[in-house]
């Protein structure tokens, strides 16, 4: 049975993560990065906080000096790679989520939390008696979809979303070059990111949970059935 190519844009060293993690599982996986990490211009900002609410191991790649200010401070981490990430740059992590942030900020003891992120994110909505500040310690910048990118997309492929915006620009890219989206199918991390990346696709799928492995496993089916 010939297999559809995986296609994965996300940005490094995710990417080279999820293609490895692909072809273990016997997938044509190909990587294109859509986005280069920048790190932003921050401050830390002043008061006493409980815990940083890590969303991404970007923030610990690209956060920068002004994270030593902020090691006395455990961190809760939405995942194990963004909990590596932490303690590889000496942070203690308390705690470690899966299936994003919120399920985490929903059992949060009352107190003032900092959140650390990108400028994609999911807005939280904590409870009663938890405030959250927010620092942006990156940014993912878009890059255009190569030509090579344009020649493999011409046939059919599924394509891996693990973000909104990364949603939002391949849909705007699929326009701009003019690829037909009735032969692409997209396994989407979340509801969010399917809503963004819009319709016309010729199948659009939701993982079960928020984590990678999950969706490397829609993407694994869906590489064998469409």
């Amino acid at each position: 049975m010939k297999l559809l190519p995986l296609i994965v844009i996300r940005p490094e060293p995710g990417n080279a993560a999820t293609i490895a993690a692909a072809r273990e599982r016997g997938l044509h996986a190909i990587g294109y990065p859509l986005f280069r990490i920048e790190p932003t211009r921050w401050s830390v900002a002043e008061g006493r906080f409980e815990a940083i609410l890590a969303g991404s191991a970007n923030i610990f790649r690209h956060g920068g000096p002004q994270l030593d200010a902020l090691k006395h401070l455990p961190v809760i981490a939405v995942g194990e790679a963004t909990a590596s990430a932490a303690r590889a740059a000496d942070f203690t992590v308390v705690r470690t989520g899966e299936g994003g942030l919120q399920p985490v900020v929903e059992t949060l003891a009352p107190g003032t939390y900092l959140r650390l992120a990108g400028e994609d994110r999911v807005t939280l909505a904590p409870p009663p008696g938890v405030r959250i500040e927010t620092a942006v310690v990156y940014a993912a910048r878009p890059v255009p979809l190569p030509d090579e990118l344009v020649a493999v997309l011409a046939r059919p492929a599924v394509v891996l979303l693990h973000s909104g915006a990364a949603a939002k620009h391949f849909r705007q890219q699929c326009e701009r070059t003019g690829i037909t989206r009735e032969s692409l199918y997209l396994a989407c991390l979340a509801p969010r990111i399917a809503a963004l990346a819009g319709d016309g696709w010729g199948d659009l799928r939701i993982a079960d949970s928020r984590t990678d492995s999950d969706l490397l496993e829609l993407g694994r089916r869906m590489c064998q059935t469409m």
